[in-house]
């Protein structure tokens, strides 16, 4: 009977379960996502890196000269043959950007451009070019110039692939020295706001003092500035002219000391969010076994409160690193000399407008960024469930003396936060510091100044309003697809991996790959480019990770028995999706949407490339204003970021709780 069975399984057909027709349909739409998230990520970042390793040299052999002096032409020579003799380009000069040149009369000492004689020039090959004054000249034939027209001959350098950018890149003291220094203010940086923020922490969590409530907002409300902000607020308090420059010491706040304060301060509540949420984790029972073995609060401390928590506080310290490292908006407006990898990849373009070696900086600052999201998401991986079925909340125990000292410790941190936005908004309303402290609207006369006017804080309200919109639709129904689907492995995989990536990618570095790929002439998609719809685009790709992971936590809240219910009720996917998944999931819908509209109001790095006369930005607004020196103009820009974000909290809060009352009824059941 074995043996025969087993005949009978070893000859039958292998059964698969056909593809339904939602099955089709949820696998199209995901792959129409994959290919956004193609489109918008992968492609820019295969663009910025092809760049990086695009070099440019001068060909020397590639120009032949010939000279008149009276006496008919001389032989044919090659740059190469006179740069042997005279040595006039050295072989690093050969080296070059993409808009490099050189003039043809460095191969000629003795030119003068009121003499008698004549020049002829041709290329050998046409893979080069030179100039004729603005005049490109790309063929291979004989040009005949005289001598006052040749002095405008400039030879065009030949592109080649290598990596000559990434050479030059760490053989300058200069630029090699940024990513020290970026390395140092954000292990620095990271220290100190992981231990602030895990105090912080420890008092909402472990004490029963008062005010909870008011500590947590007032917190959270670095998220809703510009990295801007604080820059401008430490120079009214310790610049030149500051309030508090005594207390420095003689040090200067322009450089690693505002860069390490200001840092600490916006990236606070990302740390303090998560080690809240990984001590709130905390089992009960430990710490009763532990009182009931006599341990000391102080050992009680070490090893069990530090061990539970530590996934939370290697996560957090991966956050603020990456936050710090890839900021540009601060070190841009405090950092005075000290280089950081991030201003550098600005002062590359936008400076000396060398692309290539701007794209070889922003793959510098992408390795410390990647490294840093490839650990975490191991740490991650490794971290098992705190909590049980059997598990205890934790509920603080009142002490009076140590509750004082986390009310103390809350209230110092709480006024060092309001008080940065507090300068902020003191400046913006000063009329001219420190020589006139009269208190005036003036400095918030934005259309006589420098960085748009009102239009741009109005074209940040409709870029938040469209990444949210945009974004939210996107990011969830492709967290929908992939959540939901119950086939295509490899399909969910590669789209989860595509998803995940934003995360790892700094918003200059996004911003730059942006240039090179959407405005390339060749491109379909070249007309989007300094539109507002680049800017859309940027935006809800550059935030879309932390979006699809809120989307796929509440999705994995429904049991799958939905879906198994509206097949046998014969009911398409899209109209459990419409009456069933969105309404359950509506609180996290509008969580993901507020969050877009924030990052989208505060957003600097990402947009600094992208911005047109026409689509200009309020976080660029700031910038541009600080760098007129419109320091109180730009604080009040700032401060007006600040209040659009507090009055969209406050919306999103009204409609959560309307939603709540009206969709949610069913969890106080």
């Amino acid at each position: 009977m074995t043996s025969t069975a087993q005949a009978i399984n070893a000859t039958a057909p292998l059964i698969r379960p056909k593809t339904s027709r939602d099955d089709k349909i949820m696998i199209g739409y995901m792959l129409v996502v994959g290919l956004y998230l193609i489109i918008a990520l992968a492609l820019p970042l295969y663009a910025m890196l092809s760049k990086s390793v695009s070099t440019f040299y001068f060909d020397l052999n590639n120009f032949e000269f010939q000279v008149n002096n009276g006496d008919g032409w001389s032989a044919p020579v090659t740059a190469f043959t006179l740069n042997e003799k005279l040595q006039a380009v050295q072989p690093e000069q050969l080296t070059t950007s993409s808009d490099g040149r050189l003039a043809a009369t460095v191969f000629f000492p003795d030119f003068s451009f009121r003499g008698p004689a004549e020049y002829r020039i041709r290329q050998l090959n046409p893979d080069s070019s030179f100039l004729v004054g603005s005049k490109r000249i790309v063929d291979t034939e004989w040009h005949e110039f005289e001598s006052n027209t040749f002095r405008r001959i400039y030879l065009r350098a030949s592109r080649s692939t290598g990596l000559n950018n990434y050479r030059i890149y760490f053989s300058t003291p200069a630029l090699f020295l940024s990513m020290k220094n970026s390395l140092i203010i954000s292990l620095i940086s990271t220290l100190i706001t992981v231990s602030l923020a895990f105090g912080f922490a420890y008092a909402l969590t472990r004490s029963t003092m008062h005010f909870k409530g008011l500590f947590r907002i007032i917190a959270m409300a670095p998220i809703l500035v510009p990295s801007l902000l604080p820059g401008i607020a430490l120079v009214y308090l310790f610049g030149n002219q500051g309030m508090l420059k005594e207390l420095l010491l003689g040090e200067s706040i322009y450089g690693p000391i505002g860069i390490v304060i200001g840092s600490v301060f916006f990236t606070f509540p990302h740390a303090m969010i998560i080690i809240t949420t990984a001590l709130s984790l905390s089992d009960a029972r430990l710490y009763e076994a532990a009182i009931s073995l006599r341990a000391s609060r102080w050992k009680t401390f070490w090893t069990v409160t530090i061990p539970g928590a530590r996934y939370g506080l290697f996560s957090a310290a991966f956050v603020v690193f990456n936050l710090v490292i890839t900021d540009f908006g601060l070190p841009k407006v405090i950092g005075g000399q000290y280089n950081m990898l991030a201003v550098d990849i600005y002062k590359q373009v936008i400076g000396q407008q060398n692309f290539e070696m701007g794209a070889v900086v922003s793959v510098v600052l992408l390795i410390p960024a990647l490294l840093a999201f490839s650990i975490d998401r191991v740490v991650q991986k490794k971290q098992v469930a705190q909590l049980s079925a059997r598990s205890v909340p934790f509920e603080p125990k009142p002490h009076k003396q140590f509750d004082a000292i986390c009310l103390i410790y809350c209230v110092l941190v709480t006024v060092f936060i309001a008080g940065l936005i507090g300068v902020c908004q003191y400046a913006a309303l000063i009329k001219f510091w420190p020589y006139d402290l009269s208190l005036s609207l003036n400095n918030y006369n934005f259309d006589v100044m420098d960085g748009g006017g009102w239009v741009s804080w109005a074209n940040s309200i409709r870029l938040a309003l469209y990444t949210a919109v945009a974004g939210t639709i996107i990011v969830f129904c492709g967290a929908y697809m992939v959540e939901k689907t119950n086939r295509f492995v490899a399909t969910r995989s590669a789209f989860q991996f595509l998803a995940m990536m934003p995360m790892a990618i700094p918003g200059m570095v996004l911003g730059l790959a942006y240039i090179f790929f959407f405005n390339n002439p060749a491109n379909p998609l070249n007309g989007i480019y300094a539109t507002m719809g680049i800017l859309v685009v940027c935006t809800v790709t550059h935030f879309y990770t932390v979006s699809h992971l809120t989307a796929i936590t509440a999705l994995k809240q429904m049991d799958k028995e939905f879906e198994s219910v509206a097949s046998s009720l014969k009911q398409p996917f899209y109209k459990l999706l419409s009456k069933v998944t969105v309404p359950v999931c509506l609180p996290s819908v509008l969580d993901i949407s507020i969050y877009l509209f924030v990052n989208a109001m505060t957003t600097v790095s990402a947009v600094i490339f992208l911005y047109s006369p026409d689509t200009t930005l309020a976080s660029v607004a700031v910038l541009n204003m600080d760098d007129a020196g419109d320091i109180a103009p730009a604080a009040a820009m700032g401060m007006m970021i600040f209040y659009s974000n507090v009055c969209a909290r406050l919306l999103h809060l009204f409609i959560t709780r309307k939603v709540m009352r009206k969709t949610q009824a069913w969890r106080t059941r």
